[in-house]
Formats: C-alpha cells, structure tokens, sequence
C-alpha cells in the first residue's frame, strides 16, 4: 500500500484555516486612518476647547449596571448585549454605550465634591449584537460628551453645540433635530393617551411593535416598521403634555441655539432610545445621503450621525445623590465617516513629510538608524524606507510622499563621516558633515 504524503515527509498535506474576522467585526486599515485620525483630532480639540476633560472607561462592567440605566424592554437590554458570566461567576456585558458607565464613574470616585458640572469626554468601541450593515457594526466607535451637576438649559445647548460644531469643522452639511420629552411624572399622562391611540391598531403592528405597546410604549415612537410610520403622524404629540418648567427649559435651548445660529427642525415624535432620557432629546441629521453598498443587500446609509439628551434621573438611580442632573450627547464615528466619504469632504491621504532618508549597503543602514532618530528627536518630519535596497526606488518614494529633501547615505559617506543633501525640487545635492545635517536641514527647511 502506498505511503501518504504525511508519513513520507512528516507534513499534513491538508492546508490550514484561514481565519476572518467575526461578521460585525472589522478591521481598520491603515488606509482609512486618515479619516480616523481627522475626526479624533477634531473630537479632541474641541472638547478641550470646551473644557471637557477626557476619560478612559473600561470595556467591561457588570451586566445590572446596563439593565438598570438602560432599561429592560429596549431592544439594546433585551436583544444586543454582549453578555457572558466570568470565571469568578459575576455576569458581565461588553459595554452597549458608556453614559452609564459615566455615571458609575461619577459616584464611584466622589465627584459630586468637585466643581459642578463635571464635564467628562470619551472615545472609544462599543459592542452590540446588532443586524451588520451599512454604518452599523457590532463594535463600533463613539466619541461622547457628559455633563454632570447643571440642570441650566445652557449646558443642553453647549452639548448640542459642541456636535453641531464639530461635524461641521469635519465639512458635513447637518441639522439639529430636537425635541423635549419632559419628566417621567409629565410623561405618565401622555403614554396612557399614547397607547389608547396605538391601541385602536392593534392588528395593524408587528410583534415586536406589540410588545413594545404593553412593555415600553414611548419605543413605539422609535419603530421603523412602515406601519407605525403611517400611523404616528397623527398619534398624540408630547409636548402637548409637558409640565412648565420643562416647556421654559426647552424654550430656552431652542433660544440659545438660535443665538449660536445652529439649524434645528422641532421634531414631536423624536425621544431616542434609552429609558434614562428626560427633558431635551435631540438627534443630528446629514441633509446628503447617498446609496451604500452592503456586503448582502444595497441601503441607504443610517441616518442619525449622533444624539443625546438630559438624563436628570439616572445618577439617583443608580445610587449617587438625590436630583443630580446631567446632560450627555454621543456621536457614531463609522457613520460620521461613511458621511464625510458620501458628501465627498475633501480630505489629504498622503502622509506628509519634510526629509525622506534613503541608504545604500549594510554599513549605511546601521548608520542610518542613528541620523534617522536624530531627526526625530528634532521633531523634523521624516520617512525611510530601510527595507528597500534600490536607491532610484527609495527617491520615488521620497517624491511621492512630496518630501523637500532626501539624505543619501552610502558606503563612501559613512567611511567619510558625511552625507548627501538632495533637495527634491531643483535635484541640487550638496555633500556636508553628517554631524551638522540635522542643523543644515533644520535652516533650509526654515526652522
């Protein structure tokens, strides 16, 4: 009988696995970081701007923390959670959204003895088992503002602003949508109003839009179900409901946004997601979209770039002081770019730089990495590329890359203690002490 493969050479001639990433899960390649790194930049400025201060909140916590603040019934509680009981027996989610987790911070650190409000600002992954497509991912990146300790209308409008503003700093053509959905006390009237009117149709809705109607009726209002669309244009509107003091909050947002000349467009049946919300709710529209291809089906683009609202209830929830107020806002960072792609912001994707170092032979190279660091440590904007060989290889890249000189390094020079400055423009060289490049480079590049 013959000898496989395997018992001839000692080789399994099945091939391996190759492994992909887990559907909702994505890499970010180094092709796309310029957009990243645009909004990340952009997110950091103006927060600091705003005197915000940045948070890192880990991506772990106790799976009741979500259950209380976000609320059972929402599709996120019941539906999304990543959720897994640890080795130590505790149960535990990947976090769905971090305002909770901001709140737990909050209380658990004593910073109610700070100056009020704290003002706190993150970046970073969230998970949800949510249906992949375009724009929507199981992990995806937010970059989200909360302000603790104010219940002024100003801060509402500050947190507006500061999205409003950064989305247009990026080149997005936006608007405000926004809406007030007053406290839970003047909220209880409305949903009794709310599933007497839902009520009438109820052969007409989904199963899930049912179950919605018994358990969590202001969801009803968030259904993208063509059925409720249609029949919520002339459901009851909340702010026919809502007690004075939030009536005069909300007036003054919408003054405070007309003095910072943001656009808004009043929207009654807007109240997002989160059972935490209270008072103001708002959401930021694109005014373009356009057709994204999917992997499966084509759609259209998920429409909010971003929302938030007050949340006057949730720190007393979840066991911080009595009647803290707080006002938050997140923004989606994968459908801000797939925005910035889709309104065709213009963007520079070449990396710049001011020297590009190129090297010839083994002696050279050795050499290099210290006249290479020296240019760093200068804070001289500098590529390289030491795997290549080819010298004529290494200057088109410095071209590429636009750079305004080179330096050549060979074998000659290194033995002579100097090296070649090129300057990419006129293809003048000039051969100087290797010692004093990093001070000649600094002055012809008018540093």
């Amino acid at each position: 009988m013959p000898k496989t493969k395997k018992e001839i050479g000692g080789i399994d001639d099945k091939k391996p696995k190759v492994y992909k990433s887990l559907r909702g899960f994505r890499d970010i390649l180094p092709d796309s970081q310029v957009y990243w790194d645009k909004v990340e930049d952009a997110a950091r400025k103006i927060a600091t701007d705003y005197s915000f201060d940045r948070i890192r909140l880990p991506y772990l916590e106790q799976t009741q923390l979500f259950e209380r603040s976000v609320g059972k019934g929402t599709d996120i509680v019941d539906k999304e959670m990543f959720s897994f009981v640890d080795p130590s027996n505790t149960k535990v989610t990947l976090r769905p959204e971090a305002t909770a987790q901001v709140v737990r911070t909050y209380i658990e650190h004593g910073m109610l003895n700070k100056p009020q409000p704290v003002k706190l600002w993150y970046f970073g992954p969230m998970f949800r088992h949510d249906r992949p497509q375009a724009g929507r991912y199981r992990q995806f990146w937010q970059f989200g503002l909360e302000a603790i300790g104010s219940n002024e209308p100003i801060i509402d409008a500050q947190i507006i602003i500061i999205c409003f503003r950064l989305l247009k700093e990026l080149g997005l053509d936006v608007t405000v949508q926004i809406n007030s959905i007053g406290t839970p006390e003047s909220r209880r009237d409305y949903i009794m109003e709310l599933v007497s009117y839902f009520k009438q149709f109820r052969r007409q809705l989904s199963e899930t839009d049912k179950k919605r109607l018994q358990k969590n009726p202001l969801r009803l209002l968030d259904s993208k179900e063509p059925e409720i669309q249609e029949l919520k244009v002339d459901a009851p509107q909340i702010v026919d409901w809502l007690d004075d003091t939030s009536k005069q909050d909300f007036m003054k947002v919408l003054e405070y946004l007309d003095e910072a000349e943001v656009p808004y467009e009043l929207n009654p049946f807007l109240v997002r997601g989160l059972d935490y919300y209270s008072k103001t709710v708002f959401e930021i529209i694109p005014n373009v979209t356009r057709e994204v291809v999917n992997e499966n089906e084509e759609e259209k683009s998920q429409n909010a770039l971003g929302g938030g609202g007050r949340y006057d209830g949730l720190v007393e929830m979840l066991g911080g002081r009595e009647g803290t107020p707080a006002m938050g806002a997140a923004l989606g960072i994968e459908r801000i770019i797939l925005a910035m792609k889709a309104q065709e912001v213009p963007i520079n994707k070449q990396r710049e730089i001011d020297v590009f170092f190129c090297q010839l032979g083994e002696a050279a190279r050795r050499k290099g990495l210290s006249v290479f660091e020296q240019f760093r440590s200068a804070g001289i904007t500098t590529g390289e590329a030491f795997g290549k060989g080819s010298l004529k290889t290494q200057l088109e890249m410095a071209d590429k890359l636009k750079a305004k000189v080179a330096l050549i390094l060979g074998q000659k020079e290194v033995l002579d203690g100097t090296i070649i400055i090129r300057d990419m423009e006129s293809g003048a060289q000039e051969i100087v002490d290797v010692k004093k490049v990093v001070e000649i480079v600094q002055k012809q590049l008018g540093g």
